[in-house]
C-alpha cells in the first residue's frame, strides 16, 4: 500500500484482516475513491475490502487537502485531529468485548444479577454481529469467556457455605444462569471443547496477536516501498515540494506501526488462527537460547520470578524451551529445578488449586528430575551447602565424574505438590467422574514420594527422609490392604529401580512408623503414632491399639498441639471406638466415642465439614482456614455409622441403668445425648413408624426397656447402615445376644420386687440364651451388688431377697419414704419461719418498753422541780404554810415521777 493512502489509516484499521493490493494502479484508486465519497458511512457491505474503502479514500483525500492548502491554513489544527471511524464489523466486536470486560467485572464480586445482565448483552450483541460471524466464525474471545463463565458458575455451585449467605435476587440470579448458560453452552460445545483443549489465555492471545501484526507490518512496509517508486510521477502536478510531502508521511506511517502489535491482538483473536509461533519476550523480542547462554538466560528467568511485573505463562515457556535445548544432565536437572517452582507459581488464587494438566506437568518434571538423579549419582541435590559451585565449573566437575553439589529443597517440592493434590480434591464434588479420574493420580504421587525417600536415603539427609516417610505413611494408613497392595505392585511396575520386596501392608506401615519414633521431631513423632494406632484399629486389634495410646499419654496433651494433630487424634479415637465395636466391647465403644459425639461437632472435630452457625465469631480469614483443613471425601469416616454406633451402645447401657435407678433416674446418667433423644421421643403424642437410624434405636430403646427383646433384635437389625460395615452378619449376631443379655438385666431390675424366685430355665426360653450363660449373668449381676439374691442349686432357680436393712424398697415404698421426708421438712422449715418471727416480735416488744420508760423518767423529772419552785414560793409568802404547800409539791412530784 502507498503512503499516500496510508496517512490516512486509523488505529482501528489495524485490525482489519484483508488490505488492498499494492499492485492496483492510481487511476483505479481515484475512481473507487470518487464513487465512494459519495456513499454513507455508516453502510456497511459483506466484505472486509468494501468496508475499508471508503475509510482509506477519505483519508487519502483529507491527506491531500491538507498538503496542498499547506501549513498556512486557520483550520490546520482542528484538520489534524484524527477522525476513527469504525466499521460495522469493529462496532459488533467492540460491543461484544465491553460486554464480555463488564461481565468479569462482575465475576470478580460474584454478583449474579449483574452477571445475568451482562450475559443477555452479551448475547444480543452475538445476535447483532450475526452476519459477520457466519462468515468468519465465532470469534475466540467469545468462547473464551463463556467457557470462563461455566467453570465459574461450577466453582460457585460447590461452594455451599457462599450460596446460603446470597440474598434472593441473587439466589434467583445464580439458578436461572444455571438453565440459560447449560442451555446455551450447548450451541458452542464442539467450540468450546476445542478451546479447552488448547486454553489461549488473553496474555497468550495478546502475544500471538503481537506477532502476526508484526509480520503483517513488515508486508505491509514492503508493498508501500514498491508503490512508491511509482507514486511521485503520478502527483507531482498536484503537490509542491514532494520531498517535504514525503517527509510528512512518513511520520504517521511510523506511529501505525508501533500500534500494531497492539491492535492487531484482537483480529488474531477473532479469527481464532492456531498459534504456531515462536516464543516471544517483552516487546515481541524473539526468546533466542543456545547452549552457549543457557545459564545466563535461565539467571535471568530466576531473577526475574515472584517480580509484579513478570507473566508467569511465559516465563513457564521460556523455561520449556530452555529445557529442549539443555543437552547435558547436569544443565536439565538445573532448569527442571526451576521449572517446577514456576508450575506451582501459575497456580490461580480464584480456584483455589493448581489445574490438573498442571500438576501433571509438574509431577512428570519431577520424575524426570529423580530420574536423572537415581542414573547419575554425582549429582547431589540437598538444602543446606555452605558454597554452590559456578555452571562453568560444575559442567566441568560432571563430565570428569566428580560429585556435584546444587542448592535446593526437593522435600519442599514434594510437599508442594502433594498439598496440591490435596487442595484439588478438596474442591472437586465427589460425586462426580472428575474426583474418581483425579483419585487416579495418587498412585503417581506416592511413586514420586517413595522415590524421593530412596534419594534422600542415598545421600544420608536424615531431616528429609523423616519428614518423606511421614508423608507416605499420610498416604496408607487409612487404606485397607488390598488398596495398599495394588498401590506398592504398580509403584514398582512403574519404576524397577525401587527394588524391594512387597511387604504385608501391616508390616509395611508398623517398620515405616517404628523408624519415626526415633525421630527428633515431636510432630512427626506424634502423627505417626496417631496414624499407627488408626491402621491397627482397622484391622480390629484393639487391644494393642488402645496400650499404645494409653502409654504414649498422648490425650494429656493434645490440646498443646496443632490443629491438623488434633484432628488426627480425633479421627483415631473415633476409628479406635469403632473397632472396640466390632470386637464386641459396648462399653470401650462407648467411652472411646463419648468425647466426640456429646460435642454436637463431629463435623468440625473429624475435619468433614463446616457446619453453619446463625452468630459465628469466626472471622474470614479462620472459616478460610477451616475449609483447608478439610479432608478429601475419601478420607472420611461414614458419620451416620458413627452415630449408630454410639446410640446404640448407648441404648445399650443406659436401659438397664434407667431400670436399675428407676426411683432416681436423674442420678447416674451415662449418655446424655441417649437421655434427651429418648425423653423427647417419649414426650411425642403420636409416633410413626421408623424413618431413619435414630428412629429404630428409640424404638428399640422403648422395646428393650419393656423387655420385648425380639422387637427390640428386629428394630436394630433393620437399620441399613450395618451392610457398610465389614462382617455384617457376625455383628448382627453380636448385637443380637447383647440385646438378649442386656434384656435379662433389665427383666431382673424392673420385676424382682415383685417374685420371690425364678427358675434358670424358665429365664433362659424367655431369652433365647443358653443357661449357663443365664447363670453367669445373674451370678455377675449378684456379685456386682446389682441383684440382691442367690442362686438354688438343687432347684436350679434365683431365690430373690427382699428381707434385711439395704434391700431395694417397691415403688409404693420409695414414694411413701419421699412424701414422709418432704412433710418432714416442710415442718422443721415452718418451725424455723415461726421461731424466728417469734424472736423478731420479742425484739420490738422490748424496744417499745425501753422506750417507753425512758419517755415516763423525763416527764417525772420535770414534775419535781415545778413542784419545789412552787412550794418554795408559798413558803416565803406564808411562812409555815408555805413550808407545808412546798413539801406537798414536792411529794406530787415524786408520785408524778412513779
Amino acid at each position: 500500500m502507498s503512503r499516500f493512502f496510508r496517512g490516512g489509516e486509523s488505529s482501528s484499521e489495524s485490525e482489519s484482516e484483508s488490505d488492498f493490493s499494492s499492485s492496483s494502479s492510481e487511476d483505479e484508486r481515484s475512481s473507487k475513491n470518487a464513487s465512494d465519497a459519495s456513499s454513507d458511512d455508516g453502510g456497511s457491505s459483506d466484505s472486509d475490502s468494501d468496508e475499508n474503502a471508503p475509510r482509506k479514500g477519505a483519508g487519502g483525500a483529507s491527506r491531500f487537502m491538507r498538503g496542498f492548502a499547506g501549513s498556512d491554513s486557520d483550520d490546520s489544527d482542528a484538520e489534524d485531529k484524527k477522525r476513527v471511524v469504525k466499521s460495522a464489523r469493529d462496532k459488533r466486536f467492540d460491543d461484544m468485548r465491553n460486554s464480555v470486560k463488564a461481565l468479569k467485572n462482575a465475576e470478580k464480586i460474584n454478583d449474579w444479577v449483574a452477571i445475568q445482565n451482562e450475559f443477555e448483552k452479551l448475547n444480543k450483541a452475538y445476535s447483532k454481529a450475526n452476519a459477520i460471524i457466519q462468515r468468519e466464525g465465532v470469534p475466540r474471545f467469545y468462547i473464551r469467556a463463556i467457557a470462563q463463565l461455566e467453570d465459574f458458575l461450577k466453582e460457585t455451585l460447590t461452594n455451599k457455605d457462599a450460596i446460603k449467605k446470597m440474598n434472593a435476587s441473587s439466589s434467583r440470579a445464580l439458578n436461572a444462569m444455571k438453565q440459560k448458560l447449560r442451555k446455551h453452552n450447548k450451541q458452542h460445545e464442539a467450540d468450546i471443547e476445542k478451546w479447552r483443549a488448547n486454553p489461549v489465555t488473553e496474555a497468550a492471545s495478546a502475544d500471538e496477536a503481537a506477532k502476526k501484526a508484526a509480520q503483517e507490518a513488515s508486508s505491509e512496509d514492503e508493498s508501500s516501498d514498491e508503490s512508491e517508486d511509482e507514486k511521485p510521477a503520478g502527483r507531482s502536478k498536484w503537490v509542491k515540494g514532494g520531498d517535504s510531502e514525503t517527509d510528512e508521511f512518513e511520520k504517521p506511517k511510523q506511529r501505525t506501526k508501533k500500534k500494531g502489535s497492539k491492535a492487531a491482538a484482537a483480529a488474531a483473536e477473532e479469527k481464532g488462527e492456531p498459534g504456531d509461533f515462536q516464543v516471544v519476550g517483552k516487546g515481541g523480542k524473539v526468546f533466542d537460547v543456545k547452549p552457549e547462554n543457557l545459564f545466563k538466560k535461565l539467571r535471568e528467568i530466576i531473577e526475574a520470578r515472584g517480580k509484579k511485573s513478570t507473566d508467569r505463562q511465559l516465563q513457564m515457556q521460556h523455561l520449556e524451551r530452555i529445557l529442549e535445548v539443555a543437552s547435558t544432565p547436569y544443565q536439565k536437572v538445573k532448569v527442571l529445578l526451576a521449572l517446577v517452582p514456576s508450575r506451582f507459581d501459575s497456580a490461580p488464587s480464584s480456584t483455589g488449586y493448581m489445574a490438573v494438566d498442571v500438576w501433571k506437568s509438574a509431577s512428570g518434571e519431577l520424575n524426570q528430575l529423580f530420574g536423572y538423579l537415581e542414573e547419575h549419582t554425582n549429582i547431589r541435590i540437598v538444602e543446606m551447602s555452605e558454597e554452590e559451585d559456578e555452571e562453568d565449573v560444575a559442567e566441568e566437575k560432571f563430565k570428569n565424574a566428580d560429585t556435584v553439589t546444587i542448592r535446593a529443597s526437593l522435600s519442599s517440592l514434594i510437599d508442594r505438590i502433594d498439598d496440591e493434590f490435596t487442595k484439588s480434591l478438596q474442591h472437586i464434588d465427589p460425586h462426580t467422574l472428575d474426583y474418581i479420574n483425579r483419585l487416579r493420580d495418587e498412585t503417581v504421587l506416592y511413586a514420586l514420594i517413595v522415590r524421593a525417600q530412596k534419594y534422600f536415603e542415598r545421600i544420608d539427609f536424615d531431616l528429609a527422609v523423616d519428614h518423606t516417610k511421614m508423608r507416605r505413611v499420610e498416604h496408607l494408613y487409612y487404606k485397607p490392604d488390598a488398596v495398599i497392595q495394588a498401590v506398592e505392585k504398580e509403584v514398582r511396575n512403574l519404576y524397577p529401580a525401587l527394588n524391594e520386596a512387597l511387604e504385608e501392608p501391616v508390616a509395611l506401615v508398623d517398620h515405616l512408623c517404628t523408624s519415626l519414633y526415633k525421630t527428633s521431631t515431636d510432630r512427626i513423632r506424634t502423627r505417626s503414632l496417631l496414624c499407627h494406632v488408626y491402621h491397627l484399629a482397622l484391622h480390629d486389634k484393639f487391644e494393642k491399639a488402645r496400650d499404645m495410646m494409653l502409654m504414649s499419654h498422648l490425650q494429656d496433651h493434645v490440646a498443646q498441639t496443632e490443629v491438623s494433630t488434633q484432628i488426627l487424634f480425633n479421627r483415631t479415637m473415633a476409628q479406635i471406638g469403632l473397632c472396640a465395636f466390632r470386637c464386641g466391647m459396648v462399653k470401650e465403644t462407648a467411652n472411646a466415642l463419648q468425647e466426640i459425639s456429646s460435642s454436637g461437632k463431629v463435623k468440625e472435630l473429624l475435619a468433614q465439614g463446616v457446619q453453619l452457625q446463625k452468630y459465628s465469631d469466626k472471622t474470614p480469614e479462620q472459616e478460610k482456614l477451616e475449609k483447608q483443613r478439610q479432608l478429601p471425601f475419601h478420607m472420611h469416616i461414614n458419620l451416620e455409622l458413627l452415630e449408630c454406633v454410639y446410640l446404640t451402645c448407648s441404648m445399650l447401657l443406659e436401659i438397664p441403668n434407667m431400670a436399675a435407678n428407676a426411683h432416681e433416674p436423674r442420678r447416674k446418667v451415662i449418655s446424655k445425648p441417649f437421655r434427651r433423644m429418648l425423653d423427647y421421643n417419649e414426650r411425642q403424642v403420636f409416633t410413626g413408624p421408623p424413618e431413619n437410624t435414630r428412629d429404630h434405636i428409640m424404638g428399640a430403646a422403648k422395646a428393650l426397656a419393656a423387655g420385648e427383646w425380639q422387637r427390640c433384635r428386629d428394630l436394630i437389625h433393620a437399620i441399613k447402615i450395618w451392610d457398610l460395615v465389614p462382617n455384617t452378619e457376625k455383628i448382627k449376631e453380636m448385637l443380637t445376644e447383647k440385646i438378649q443379655e442386656e434384656g435379662l438385666r433389665t427383666y431382673f431390675f424392673t420385676y424382682s420386687p415383685y417374685y420371690d424366685s425364678l427358675g434358670i430355665e424358665q429365664l433362659a426360653s424367655m431369652f433365647s440364651l443358653p443357661v449357663p450363660q443365664v447363670r453367669a449373668t445373674v451370678s455377675r449381676m449378684i456379685i456386682n451388688e446389682e441383684l440382691h439374691a442367690s442362686i438354688d442349686q438343687p432347684t436350679n432357680s434365683v431365690v430373690l431377697h427382699r428381707a434385711g436393712p439395704g434391700v431395694e424398697t417397691s415403688r409404693l415404698e420409695f414414694l411413701a419414704g419421699l412424701y414422709a421426708d418432704k412433710v418432714s421438712s416442710f415442718v422443721e422449715s415452718n418451725e424455723k419461719l415461726l421461731e424466728s418471727r417469734s424472736m423478731l416480735l420479742g425484739l420490738q416488744q422490748q424496744q417499745q418498753q425501753r422506750d417507753f420508760r425512758s419517755r415516763g423518767g423525763e416527764r417525772a423529772h420535770g414534775g419535781y422541780r415545778g413542784g419545789e419552785r412552787r412550794g418554795g414560793r408559798q413558803g416565803a409568802y406564808g411562812g409555815e404554810r408555805g413550808g407545808r404547800g412546798g413539801r406537798s409539791g414536792r411529794g406530787q412530784g415524786q408520785r408524778a415521777g412513779r
